[in-house]
């Protein structure tokens, strides 16, 4: 993964602070993290400077988000970080059975470029690979009953669904669905800028 000049987004590099904040304040002092949809890397890089007794482990569907990663991770010269794997939500085997699961996954800004189907497959990945006492971490803009919906976020759901039919914001409600059939439950509601919300998920008791 020889790249001299990882990929670089405006939204990530806005967003990486205000969700930092927040990971601050809900994680505990160390633990293990899967990153599920790196993209770029740059939040799962911030997160390892700002975080360092996390070790973090970056995965992404495409193969050109792994070299951007890589490159993140070498350019902040991160210990932390494990090297990024390839890893599609919608496998049935997500990592090797041996693996320990995880204290937390994070995924940003997955769901609603992707197929409606990744959502539980997202819930059932995070099932199987979390602690007891672990949290999923979703965040992104999203729909919900009884909030009206911010004009820029409309728009935004508009413009995705003309790209793709399968592509658009998701119902928060919905998402709430496919996580209480793998036994998640939305422990927290955190409204970020930007009309984005922060979710977390945690095993029901």
């Amino acid at each position: 993964m020889a790249v001299t000049e990882p990929a670089y987004s405006p939204a990530a590099e806005r967003n990486k602070q205000p969700i930092l904040e927040v990971l601050q304040h809900l994680l505990p002092a160390q633990g293990t993290a899967l990153e599920i949809a790196s993209g770029t890397g740059q939040h799962v890089a911030w997160f390892a400077q700002h975080l360092p007794q996390w070790t973090w482990q970056p995965t992404d569907s495409q193969v050109g988000a792994l070299d951007s990663v890589a490159a993140h991770i070498a350019q902040g010269r991160l210990a932390n970080v494990r090297a990024p794997l390839l890893l599609d939500v919608m496998s049935p085997a997500w990592l090797p059975l041996a693996t320990p699961p995880f204290d937390a996954i994070y995924c940003a800004n997955m769901l609603h470029i992707a197929p409606w189907a990744t959502c539980a497959a997202l819930m059932q990945g995070s099932a199987r690979h979390l602690t007891q006492h672990g949290l999923l971490i979703t965040y992104g803009p999203y729909l919900e009953d009884g909030v009206r919906t911010a004009p820029g976020n409309r728009d935004f759901d508009r413009d995705l669904r003309l790209q793709n039919p399968d592509w658009g914001l998701r119902r928060r409600e919905d998402v709430e669905q496919q996580a209480a059939l793998v036994g998640l439950r939305l422990a927290q509601r955190l409204a970020l800028p930007a009309n984005n919300l922060l979710l977390v998920w945690a095993r029901t008791p």
